[in-house]
This record gives C-alpha cells, structure tokens and sequence, in this order.
C-alpha cells in the first residue's frame, strides 16, 4: 500500500490537494499515481493566471513508460506552479507529497475541497484500482 497522508485531500484520478493557510491548494500527484507511471522524464504545467474548470486536464507528466494527464481538482485559477519540476522531473518520484508538487490554485469556492475524497476514501480507490 502507498503512502496516503491522512491531512490531504485526493481525486479519483490521483491529484492530492493540501489547503494553504493563504486560502491557495498545492497539487501533485499521489505516490501510488507515481509508482505505477514510473521513472518520470517530463512534466508541463499549466500557466500561472489559467483559469480552470473542475476536472479539467491542466498538466501531463510523462516517464518511461506513458504519459498521462493531470487534472484540475477544482475549479480555479492557477496562482503557482513548481519549475523545480520542470528541470528535474524526478522530483516527482521522489517527493510526491513535498518537492514535487505541481502547481498551486485558488479555488472559485473553497467549500468545494470538502467534495475531494479523504486519505480513507482515496485508499479505497486504490485498492478498488488494484483488484
């Protein structure tokens, strides 16, 4: 089983989402999502003022063995997103939940991070994924 960090918040689709005291979420990819791509060797983000809708696709990361899409977890407007990434893509393997976060957004409606799975419900995802 992955490391699920109880104090985030996770999609379906393997973005994990921690709230910012400044009211902004961090996004990355959870370090199930990551082990099963593999070694990462790109990543593009999105540009900082996009707007985005929930569940929009906003970012790809690619290893060496596919790549995949990344999505807006809500709907917002990207305020940051992480060029450490960019140059070093391995970040992402090796520090999903710290270093190799993605970008960061305001939410439209921040009420809406209450909607995300929690570490319980996404573990459930994950084992669902793995039968």
């Amino acid at each position: 089983m992955s490391n699920v960090p109880a104090e985030l918040k996770y999609t379906k689709t393997h973005e994990w989402v921690r709230a910012e005291s400044d009211g902004t979420v961090t996004v990355g990819i959870t370090e199930h999502a990551q082990d099963l791509l593999g070694d990462m060797v790109f990543v593009e983000l999105p540009e900082v003022g996009r707007v985005l809708k929930s569940d929009q696709d906003c970012a790809v990361v690619e290893s060496v063995k596919a790549a995949s899409d990344v999505y807006a977890p809500l709907a917002g407007e990207i305020t940051a997103v992480n060029d450490a990434v960019v140059d070093s893509p391995e970040l992402v393997n090796k520090s999903p939940y710290g270093d190799g976060w993605l970008f960061r957004m305001k939410p439209a409606n921040a009420a809406d991070l209450a909607g995300l799975l929690d570490a319980a419900g996404y573990a459930a995802v994950v084992a669902e994924d793995s039968h």
